[in-house]
């Protein structure tokens, strides 16, 4: 699923900045990234199943390795994890309103954080 018109889409943000704002919403990098691109999501292991809040972005200056890129962010997803094949974001897919709504304000919260600081 993707989210439309939340604004995330919008924002350019320092890596670095981006990188804590995400943390303090439970949207971890880790080491899903490579020198241009990153990805962050929060796991949700709810009665339904297994799902992920997904927000990625590509660097449009710098270097994500060196940790210091300008990263524009994309349309954040929400996916069902099926072991062992993976996540699905398809039109198919169920996913509760209930969970909808927690990414929804999970999202509403990260993009007014950024706005704070994206170019």
């Amino acid at each position: 699923m993707r989210f439309e018109n939340t604004g995330i889409e919008n924002l350019k943000a320092d890596l670095v900045r981006l990188d804590e704002v995400m943390r303090s919403h439970g949207l971890l990098r880790e080491s899903q990234w490579d020198y241009e691109r990153v990805t962050y999501d929060r796991k949700f292991e709810i009665k339904e199943g297994t799902y992920y809040l997904r927000v990625q972005g590509y660097a449009v200056e710098g270097d994500v390795g060196s940790h210091d890129a300008l990263i524009q962010l994309m349309k954040p997803l929400l996916g069902k994890h099926y072991y062992p094949h993976g996540v699905e974001y398809g039109e198919g897919e169920h996913f509760p309103e209930h969970l909808v709504k927690q990414c929804e304000k999970i999202l509403e919260d990260v993009k007014k954080e950024i706005e704070m600081f994206a170019e």
